[in-house]
């Protein structure tokens, strides 16, 4: 079944195309493949990116909040950088260009979702206490930008993943995020007097 990719605010495709038309913003990114391109530069597959609380609220799952959009750059046959947005005062501004693993990875990861049964609305969460970053498939596509992480969502870690965590073996969230909870949680400190 088909993805249901949520459309991107337009101010932040705007954003984007106006940083691929900058010299100074191309320039500033320090991504080659940016600087000299085969061909047209075009920004596809535009996801949410929604950072994740890992303290969970009474017990619950924890909690994400909507923090940008990212843009894959496609050029003549590949996907060469990423274009991130986010939310300011003014609205949806273009923030940098990235390069490095998680591009290949989230393509990867995107043609891997495409033949799951269901229907799934395509996300990205990511976990920065663990360095790492998923392909979050939310199965309510009529939820907005305030969704939140749901039992019965898959989670696709992208590579590279954490040591313990396979990439690319999607997990239900019941499942992975109890575990990254748990890693997330800092140690009871010792106490004071008790020997170690």
């Amino acid at each position: 079944m088909p993805l249901h990719v949520p459309p991107a605010p337009a101010p932040a495709l705007r954003s984007v195309l106006a940083a691929l038309g900058s010299p100074s913003a191309v320039r500033a990114a320090g991504t080659p493949f940016l600087s000299a391109p085969d061909g047209p530069l075009t920004p596809e597959h535009p996801l949410p990116v929604h950072l994740l609380d890992p303290v969970p609220a009474r017990g619950g799952l924890p909690q994400a909040r909507l923090t940008g959009w990212r843009f894959l750059i496609r050029g003549a046959d590949r996907v060469v950088a990423a274009a991130d947005t986010m939310w300011t005062p003014d609205g949806w501004a273009f923030s940098h260009f990235s390069e490095g693993p998680y591009l290949a990875s989230t393509e990867r990861a995107l043609h891997q979702a495409e033949p799951l049964t269901g229907a799934y609305q395509p996300r990205l969460l990511s976990i920065p206490g663990l360095y790492m970053l998923t392909l979050w498939l939310h199965r309510d596509i009529a939820d907005g930008d305030d969704a939140q992480p749901a039992p019965a969502d898959v989670l696709i870690p992208l590579a590279p993943a954490p040591p313990g965590i396979a990439a690319h073996r999607p997990h239900a969230v019941a499942e992975l995020l109890p575990v990254l909870s748990h890693r997330l949680t800092p140690a009871p400190a010792p106490l004071l007097g008790t020997v170690v």
